[in-house]
C-alpha cells in the first residue's frame, strides 16, 4: 500500500488555486522526507485547468514541474488530467519535463472518455491511473466494466473516488469485492470527509489490500476536505503500516504548512494529536509546557516517551527522567503552547 499526497493538487481549492513557489518547494521537500513516494502538483482540476472558467493559478504547469524538478530527489511527481480540459499534448509536456504519473479524472459513467488520454500517457511511458469521480452513483457491474476499459487500455490503476464525501464502509467493500473478482487491476482510494468518514474509509482501504490512498496535510481539499494524512498515518501505524514514518515531524510539518492557509479553528493542533495518538490526557499537557522549558527536549518526543511508561496519571519525576533520555531540540517550534492554553483553558 503506497499513499499519495495530494496537499497541493487538490489543496489548491483551499488557496483559490494561489499556491506561491515558497509553498509547493517547502511541502513538497516535506512530504519526500518523510517518505511519500507520490506527489500530485498542480491546479485542482489538473493540467491546462488554469483559467476564468476554472480558475487562474498563480503558477504555471511548467512552473510546477520546475519547482519539482529542483526539489524532489526520490518521490515521484505527478498531475491531474480531465479530458476536454487537458489536451493530449499537455502529456508529453509533462512527460519531457519530469512527470513520472498521470491520473485521469473522469465522471464514473463516462469511462470511454479517458481512453485517448490512458493510451497518450502510456505511450509516453507514464505510471497511469485512473480516477472514477463520483464512484458511488454508478452500480458495482457498471465500476466493474470502467474498470475494464481502463485495463484494457493500458492503465496501472483505477480509483474509487468518493468526490462528495458520502460513502460508507460497505459502499467501498462492494466495488472492492466486485473488481478483485473479476480482474487483478491495482485499486486506489481518494475520499471526501463530508460526513467524517474519509479517514476511516481509508484505514478500511489499507485493511482490505489497496494499492494507492490519497491523503492531504491537514485533510486540506475540495469543500470540507481529504483524508487527513496525520491522523491517516497514526491510526495505520497502529495496524503496523507506515513504520517507517516519523510522527512528530509530520505533525509539526502538516501544522506549520498549512496554519497560515485555513482558518486557525478549522486546523487540527499537533498537540491534539499526538494526545490520540499516544493516549496522553490532555489535562497533562501543562505538564509537558513546564517540562520542556526545562529541559529543552521536543514536546510531541517527550509525550511519546512518557506514555511508553505511563498513560494512566501524571508523574512529574518520571516525565523529567523520559525528558533527560532525549535529545536536546533548541529549534523553533510552531504549536505557540500559551495560545494552546488560553483558548482550551478557562484558567
Amino acid at each position: 500500500m503506497r499513499l499519495l499526497d495530494c496537499t497541493i493538487r487538490d489543496g489548491s481549492y483551499a488557496v483559490d488555486f494561489k499556491w506561491t513557489q515558497e509553498d509547493v518547494a517547502k511541502i513538497i521537500t516535506r512530504l519526500e522526507r518523510l517518505r511519500f513516494e507520490y506527489i500530485e502538483i498542480g491546479h485542482g482540476l489538473g493540467l491546462n485547468a488554469s483559467s476564468s472558467k476554472y480558475g487562474f493559478s498563480l503558477l504555471s504547469d511548467l512552473e510546477y514541474m520546475n519547482i519539482a524538478r529542483a526539489n524532489l530527489k526520490k518521490s515521484k511527481y505527478g498531475f491531474f488530467c480531465i479530458p476536454n480540459i487537458a489536451n493530449l499534448d499537455d502529456i508529453k509536456k509533462a512527460k519531457d519535463n519530469g512527470v513520472s504519473f498521470l491520473r485521469v479524472g473522469i465522471n464514473a459513467d463516462t469511462p470511454d472518455l479517458a481512453v485517448p488520454y490512458i493510451r497518450e500517457a502510456k505511450k509516453q511511458g507514464l505510471e497511469v491511473m485512473t480516477n472514477y469521480m463520483k464512484s458511488y452513483a454508478v452500480s458495482c457491474n457498471d465500476f466493474v466494466k470502467a474498470a475494464f476499459i481502463a485495463s484494457d487500455n493500458g492503465a496501472d490503476a483505477v480509483y474509487i473516488v468518493d468526490s462528495a464525501g458520502c460513502m460508507v464502509a460497505d459502499d467501498i467493500k462492494r466495488i472492492y469485492d466486485a473488481v478483485k473478482n473479476t480482474s487483478d487491476i491495482k485499486l486506489g482510494f481518494h475520499g471526501h470527509n463530508n460526513i467524517g468518514l474519509a479517514v476511516s474509509n481509508s484505514l478500511l482501504c489499507a485493511q482490505l489490500g489497496f494499492d494507492f490512498i490519497d491523503c492531504t496535510f491537514q485533510g486540506l481539499g475540495r469543500s470540507i476536505g481529504n483524508a487527513s494524512s496525520e491522523q491517516l498515518i497514526m491510526s495505520l501505524k497502529k495496524y503496523d503500516f507506515c513504520k517507517d514514518v516519523d510522527i512528530p515531524c509530520l505533525l509539526e510539518w502538516g501544522y506549520d504548512s498549512i496554519r497560515n492557509v485555513i482558518p486557525e479553528k478549522c486546523i487540527y493542533h499537533p498537540l491534539d494529536l499526538i494526545c490520540g495518538y499516544t493516549g496522553f490526557h490532555s489535562s497533562f499537557l501543562k505538564d509537558i509546557y513546564k517540562c520542556c522549558n526545562e529541559k529543552h527536549v521536543d514536546p510531541m518526543r517527550l509525550i511519546i516517551a512518557y506514555c511508553e511508561k505511563n498513560r494512566l496519571s501524571m508523574d512529574y519525576e518520571l516525565l523529567c527522567k523520559c525528558a533527560d533520555s532525549l535529545r536536546k531540540d533548541n529549534d523553533e517550534n510552531p504549536y505557540s503552547f500559551r495560545k494552546y492554553f488560553s483558548d482550551n483553558y478557562n484558567d
